[in-house]
């Protein structure tokens, strides 16, 4: 069929092939462009079959100009950037106290008092109750002890290092402030640290000659573990029994792959860190199963005794820190050219000669400019969205993984014990060209019989060909605890019921001779048994992904004779096949092979090394499908999350046609892919183009040699399905999501998703990886940033509304913080210029913002939203980000230095990426960077900047000088009055004590005790002003969807907390005579000018309504438009029904 299409493909006049080799040369480009995927590359050999549709390229209804190709590879240019900059990690351990692997099991048996079964590990008898608790008695519990933490004085000087406070700790003033942000930090590292232990890690250990699992802080030397694929190896061990066993030590020795371990006999002489008989305390397993005896725990592990193992690598910044440093780069470069100025002017006019003055004038300035609460406002928001999180089962590690969360543009999320509930259970089975059913759920379909041809056989290999183990087998089999993977759970139970209390016997009568266990690269599991049959004593079973295990088959079997695979029979498996996948059922293959006794006599020797075993001419038995029905609400979340336009995209390693029937279901697809509407317009795939699609399944195979525009092409689907991948291909969508400016978030459950976790964790700390804890392993849990405690996936679209909301309290409070800016700013031009008597003094400057503002600043963290389901429907990302982001790296890959020969990037020195870090807000690069415009939503916007300086900042000044100029005016000072005062201030200087009396324009005197209150009242009044305004927009910062009215808007009890907190400090600091030899103010102020301030905080209202009028349109117009089919109902189990085609 593929190579059918191909020549469709290329027989049509208008086709025109561009090759993937990049160094390939074209003449001409036609009107149609078509790109077709690699041929499979596969381990060993597979057989084409017919019927299979599978998509072979991206075809586009138009032609790709030269710039879309060179950004598309911009786009992507950071990776091979990032692969120059790996370093691998060099750890010195070859010097550790270890020797029990040079010990033999027989002694080592003696030297631990255990007791342990070489032959047969299952029936070792391990440690007794009683001996385990005298031994953890004596020498203590299983754990590491934690590494030395900084000290209090370490945070206090990393949080008084920040270009914020080194701005205020040069302008000598803020020092006291950051104590409690110090302290507010170490509160959130102690919630985290009650989080983390909300999670015990746990093992599965032989005590009183059962499989029990307990916590592994309480194993102790001797004890006897079983490791499985997935578990992190929760001590040293000596393995007396293997299969197939595959660890990842890179956290411990840097080895990059994973590393095979055996039992030896007569134990191991090399080096402790070489010896394949030993596995250490926190590595994990990858692959393969193993018994081990317990010689090593807490500190006396190797871990334990290499210290600088104990120390982690910082993470890159998450998109929280990123927008929170460029905002503290604009502000700082703006507080400090407008310090820069206001000093020159200062030392040029009104403090020429009193350079003392014109410096802390300057000051004021500048501090007027800094928002010193930010630090605390972030802190306090994250801390209180983790512990609204934890009550809903969702662990963050992280902190700021909370607003990642907010911030994800796409979610690559896996399907078994995912998006589905990891219950298999057999539906069907197709053997002999016949369909059976297990459950009867369709009249025509056969019930399965053990006398039907093929069923027998199909019932050994799903017994005998399986590493399931059991916590108990002195009770009845449907009673029993099946501990293994869902589908192999699903297959034993199948097994077992037909079986029953001959299970046991079953698989002692045929023991194991030979296996080779399942594996994400070859997707088949084979087992040779001791089965008997006319040819000879041994029979080999294999099951697995259907297309592999059939392309080891020439025969199949029918009415228990072998025939020959022909067409009639490739049709029937097509449409069995399709049969069963279409409904969304896991299909597993089956087959085996009579070995001879003249090639595989009993005593042969097979090997997994040299492959030394029969891996073709095997008889194909039949196909078994399992169903694993979707978990309640994940349909509902989906369908949420896209509506919040996040993308979100299954990653399995399923069959497409079972994973597209899944997403399905569950509102993943709800369009066309190629085939589908090939399928409804009668057309063959080729005559289809991908952008006629919204949807599209790719498969593994696929991925490795597309070029940049097709992972555009993929990426720009709005809906996306990734089929039979393997944990590297998962982790290259990960890595070219994230190159293209996605944030991206992974979820899954199994060791195959740990990488990607890892990467969404490690890569650009800004993406996130999401565990589950129930079913997930060891593995993906330590990979990830979150861990959902319930494996309730719906819990992540609270997390993506808090994140969002997180974001948004933060902007408010930014917003609100910055607007009293301009009024502190104005009045010091004014005193300057004109001049006029100083509207605000540099203290109360800073009472201001160190005073009310950081109380009501603080308030925004119990923020709600703002409308039912505001957040939640706006788009993080578009089209014309991504094109900018591309742009961006563009200019970025042009500056880049190469080696002249090789082309390879060449990492920058350390001094180089220094001064560039320092030189960065200087160059033009930088701010052409961040005036480019896009339309995704910043912390700090121009909208932002524009409301909080230009709109409510005008209004509160023209607020604060209406008020300041009417005070002075009901105490002899006209405008110009001031204007004269201030200029004599070079020959005589009024409102001090002892200043001369001054006569005003309408012929008053006014002495020195008049000038001194009527500044006390101004500067009161300027300082109330600014309060009051700043408490109407409190509520005015929140408008966005909505007026700012209303239930929403108000219901905010820290709002008026704060605000209550701030009147009594302005009640205090201009009412109390005592404070006004510091603060200035005056007894004598009248309320009633409190009501033009109250005035001017109407207008800000009212100015908000309108802005939401002005603004409404393209708020709306950013809304993620509804999507058509949506299936908000919930995810109810029913059972699959035939498809009626």
């Amino acid at each position: 069929m593929a190579e059918g299409g191909r020549a469709n493909a290329d027989s049509k006049t208008d086709s025109f092939v561009v090759p993937l080799n990049p160094d390939s040369q074209v003449e001409e480009i036609p009107s149609r462009a078509v790109a077709f995927f690699p041929d499979e590359i596969l381990p060993f050999e597979e057989k084409s079959l017919a019927g299979v549709n599978r998509s072979r390229g991206v075809e586009l209804n138009r032609t790709l100009t030269q710039e879309e190709k060179e950004l598309a590879a911009a786009g992507y240019g950071q990776l091979e950037e990032q692969k120059a900059l790996q370093a691998e990690k060099d750890s010195d351990v070859g010097h550790v106290d270890i020797t029990e692997h040079a010990i033999s099991l027989a002694d080592l048996n003696d030297k631990l008092l255990t007791s342990v079964d070489v032959k047969d590990p299952g029936n070792s008898n391990g440690l007794t109750s009683d001996e385990a608790k005298k031994r953890l008695a004596q020498n203590g519990p299983n754990i590491l002890t934690p590494p030395r933490k900084k000290s209090a004085l370490r945070k206090y000087i990393d949080r008084l290092l920040t270009m914020f406070n080194i701005l205020l700790i040069l302008a000598g003033v803020l020092e006291y402030i950051l104590l409690g942000v110090n302290f507010k930090v170490q509160k959130s590292e102690a919630i985290l640290a009650s989080f983390l232990a909300m999670i015990p890690p746990s093992c599965r250990v032989l005590r009183d000659v059962t499989i029990q699992t307990i916590p592994a802080a309480d194993l102790v030397t001797g004890d006897v573990v079983l490791l499985r694929v997935g578990d992190k190896t929760p001590a040293d061990m000596v393995v007396f029994s293997a299969t197939d066993l595959k660890v990842d030590n890179s956290s411990l020795t840097g080895e990059s792959e994973p590393q095979e371990r055996q039992a030896l006999t007569n134990g191991s002489s090399s080096r402790p860190v070489e010896a394949e008989n030993l596995v250490f305390n926190s590595t994990l397993v990858v692959n393969g199963e193993a018994w081990g005896v317990v010689v090593r725990t807490g500190d006396h592990t190797l871990i334990g005794q290499v210290a600088k193992l104990t120390s982690g690598e910082e993470g890159k910044e998450a998109p929280l820190a990123k927008e929170i440093a460029r905002f503290v780069i604009q502000i700082s470069c703006i507080a400090i050219i407008f310090a820069i100025v206001f000093l020159v002017v200062g030392l040029t006019t009104v403090y020429k000669g009193h350079p003392d003055l014109t410096v802390t004038f300057a000051v004021s300035v500048l501090v007027a400019f800094v928002p010193e609460g930010l630090p605390s406002v972030v802190t306090l928001l994250l801390s209180i969205a983790a512990k609204r999180m934890a009550s809903q089962n969702v662990l963050v590690k992280d902190l700021q993984g909370v607003e990642t969360l907010g911030s994800l543009t796409m979610l690559a999320t896996d399907k078994t014990g995912t998006l589905t509930r990891n219950q298999m259970t057999v539906t069907n089975m197709w053997s002999g060209l016949k369909m059976f059913s297990s459950n009867n759920d369709d009249s025509e379909t056969s019930q399965f019989s053990l006398d039907a041809s093929g069923m027998s056989e199909m019932v050994d290999i799903a017994a005998l060909n399986s590493r399931v183990k059991f916590d108990k087998t002195d009770i009845p089999f449907d009673k029993r605890e099946i501990l293994g993977d869902a589908t192999e759970t699903g297959l034993t139970r199948f097994a077992g019921k037909y079986l029953g209390s001959m299970y046991d016997e079953y698989q002692k009568k045929f023991p194991k001779n030979f296996e080779v266990p399942f594996n994400s690269t070859n997707k088949w599991a084979l087992v040779i048994v001791e089965k008997p049959h006319k040819t000879g004593s041994l029979t080999s079973l294999i099951k697995g992904a259907p297309e592999r295990v059939l392309a080891k088959c020439s025969t199949y079997l029918q009415d228990n004779v072998e025939v020959p695979i022909a067409d009639e029979f490739k049709a029937a498996y097509d449409a069995a096949y399709n049969y069963m996948a279409s409904r969304g059922h896991r299909v597993i293959a089956c087959a085996q092979s009579l070995l001879d006794e003249e090639q595989y006599p009993a005593d042969f020797t097979f090997s997994r090394s040299d492959a030394n075993y029969p891996s073709e001419g095997y008889c194909f038995v039949g196909l078994v499908s399992l169903e694993d029905p979707p978990k309640h609400g994940v349909r509902e979340a989906i369908g949420t999350l896209r509506l919040a336009g996040i993308k979100v995209m299954m990653v399995t390693g399923d069959h497409p046609k079972t994973a597209e029937a899944i997403a399905r279901k569950i509102n993943l697809i709800l369009g066309d892919t190629r085939e589908t509407l090939a399928a409804k317009t009668g057309r063959s795939i080729e005559e289809v183009y991908e952008d006629e699609v919204s949807a599209v399944v790719v498969h593994g195979d696929d991925i490795d040699n597309l070029q940049g525009w097709q992972w555009d092409q993929i990426f720009a689907k709005d809906e996306i399905v990734f089929a039979r991948t393997s944990p590297k291909h998962k982790l290259e969508i990960v890595k070219r999501a994230q190159a293209l400016g996605h944030v991206v978030g992974v979820t899954g459950d199994g060791v195959n998703d740990s990488p990607a976790l890892k990467r969404a964790s490690n890569f650009q700390s800004a993406d996130l990886g999401i565990a589950m804890n129930i079913s997930g392993s060891d593995v993906s849990k330590e990979a990830a940033k979150m861990i959902l405690l319930d494996d309730n996936f719906a819990s992540t679209v609270q997390g993506v509304a808090e994140g969002r909301q997180i974001f948004v309290n933060l902007k408010r409070s930014i917003q609100y913080t910055i607007s009293h800016s301009t009024p502190e700013v104005i009045p010091q031009l004014l005193y300057v210029i004109i001049p006029i008597p100083l509207p605000l003094s540099a203290i109360l400057i800073l009472v201001i913002d160190l005073g009310f503002e950081l109380f009501v600043a603080l308030s925004f963290a119990w923020d709600k939203p703002e409308t039912v389901d505001g957040l939640m429907r706006m788009a993080p990302l578009n089209e014309r980000t991504i094109a900018s982001l591309k742009r961006r790296a563009l200019r970025r890959t042009k500056t880049l230095r190469r080696d002249s020969e090789t082309q390879n990037i060449i990492p920058p020195s350390k001094i180089s990426k220094l001064y560039t870090k320092f030189t960065k807000p200087f160059r033009r690069e930088y701010w052409e960077d961040a005036m480019e415009p896009t339309e995704n939503e910043n912390l700090v916007d121009l909208k932002l900047l524009s409301y909080s300086y230009l709109e409510a900042g005008l209004i509160e000044t023209l607020g604060a000088l209406v008020a300041y100029f009417v005070v002075f005016f009901k105490n002899g000072f006209s405008p110009s009055d001031l204007r004269r005062a201030q200029q004599a201030t070079v020959v005589l200087v009024y409102f001090i004590k002892g200043a001369p009396d001054f006569i005003n324009g309408r012929g008053q005197t006014i002495n020195d005790s008049q000038q001194i209150n009527a500044l006390g009242q101004a500067q009161s009044i300027v300082y109330l002003s600014i309060f009051i305004i700043q408490c109407f927009n409190v509520f005015a910062v929140k408008a966005k969807f909505s007026y700012p009215f209303g239930r929403r808007i108000l219901g905010n009890a820290w709002n008026f907390a704060g605000i209550f907190g701030g009147a009594c400090l302005g009640m205090f600091i201009v009412y109390t005579p005592p404070l006004h030899v510091v603060f200035g103010g005056s007894v004598h102020l009248s309320p009633l000018y409190w009501l033009i301030p109250v005035a001017f905080g109407c207008l800000l209202l009212v100015w908000t309504s309108i802005r939401v009028i002005l603004l409404k349109k393209s708020i709306q117009s950013s809304r993620v438009k509804d999507i058509k089919g949506l299936m908000m109902f919930p995810t109810m189990r029913t059972m699959s029904m035939r498809s009626k085609h």
